[in-house]
């Protein structure tokens, strides 16, 4: 394979094709358009599927009908895009169907703002959408990861009947880094033997997600809480950079994880035992490593691109082990590596175990 300069929304875009999707259906939003116009030539030349509804709302819905005969299907959206996709995401849950969604996260509330922003955290992990579950989220810090995340989100996908939602901020979506393109795969022919191909010669089946009876509907969520489980044992992932001696952990994911990592190669380089801790599941969270690593260290930093929405998952990892502080962003700024340093100096300094001791003293 050759490296190649690729923006993150084409990346991703072209990621996909070839990691065989069939039917893509979308509207333009800013700043994920790149990836339907990347889409709307590609799926076209390749004889695929590939259709720009008249709202999200309806791109939602078409995902789910597609995704309900078996194909490999996806959609993309921006931050308010999403919202209005949240009841058909729901429905998809309750059926039980896989399919891939990128969230390329803007500044908000409301309309907001093109900037990248990283407060779609909730809606994203939450639930997305009504309802008892959880879709799976994987939050790249580059385009590398952004490519490599796009196959691996189909493969979850089909392999838990699930939706895999890919957040990343739109700076991931825009920028532009030399990055690795897998092979092509082949389409599959083959359809699961759930989908709904036509009932001729066998016996007919429905996929829906209405139950009136309140026991049958509980047992279909105990089923999804048991599949939740399954992928919380299985699917935590995360990154993690000098944590071995660390007396503070930077936490931080996506554009905001990137640049704590400047900010802790710089405490590195004055000496400082600072770690970074960067999620690659916003859900399942990666609480077990995180847990283990609160054993150890004496602080915990967490930068974000908004108000502060990761920070509580990370304060639920860890417990009462080691106090908690938060440094953040809103509106699509993006914190700068000289602030976040100063954040990581501060905490540093209050935190150390030494410091913790002379206070004492005194």
């Amino acid at each position: 394979m050759t490296r190649e300069l690729l923006k993150g929304n084409v990346a991703i875009a072209e990621a996909a094709v070839r990691a065989g999707v069939e039917a893509y259906f979308g509207y333009p939003i800013t700043p994920q358009t790149e990836l339907l116009e990347h889409m709307s030539a590609r799926m076209v030349e390749l004889g695929r599927v590939f259709l720009q509804a008249e709202s999200e709302v309806a791109a939602i819905n078409m995902v789910y009908g597609a995704a309900c005969a078996g194909a490999r299907v996806m959609t993309s959206s921006s931050s308010p895009g999403i919202s209005l996709m949240q009841e058909g995401l729901s429905y998809i849950a309750g059926s039980g169907l896989p399919c891939v969604v990128v969230d390329v996260m803007r500044g908000g509330p409301g309309l907001g703002n093109i900037l990248p922003s990283q407060a779609d955290y909730f809606q994203v992990t939450r639930s997305a959408g009504h309802g008892d579950y959880h879709p799976i989220v994987l939050a790249p810090a580059s385009v590398q990861e952004a490519i490599n995340f796009t196959a691996l989100a189909f493969d979850l996908a089909d392999q838990y009947r699930h939706i895999v939602i890919i957040a990343a901020d739109g700076l991931i979506g825009q920028m532009m880094e030399p990055a690795e393109l897998p092979p092509m795969q082949p389409l599959r022919r083959d359809r699961p033997e759930w989908a709904l191909t036509g009932a001729a010669g066998r016996p007919r089946r429905a996929i829906i997600s209405f139950n009136l009876h309140g026991e049958a509907q509980e047992a279909y969520n105990l089923r999804v809480q048991e599949r939740l489980r399954a992928i919380e044992r299985a699917e935590q992932r995360w990154y993690e950079f000098a944590t071995d001696d660390a007396e503070l952990l930077v936490v931080g994911y996506g554009t905001a994880g990137r640049i704590a990592h400047t900010a802790v190669e710089e405490a590195r380089a004055r000496g400082w035992k600072v770690g970074l801790f960067r999620p690659q599941t916003l859900w399942p969270f990666p609480s077990d490593r995180l847990s283990a690593l609160a054993d150890q260290i004496a602080g915990c930093l967490v930068i974000e691109m908004n108000a502060g929405q990761m920070v509580e998952d990370v304060r639920l990892a860890v417990g009462c082990q080691v106090p908690v502080a938060f440094y953040g962003r809103m509106g699509g700024m993006v914190p700068m590596p000289e602030e976040v340093f100063e954040a990581v100096e501060r905490e540093y300094k209050r935190c150390r175990p030494c410091a913790k001791a002379e206070a004492t003293r005194l």
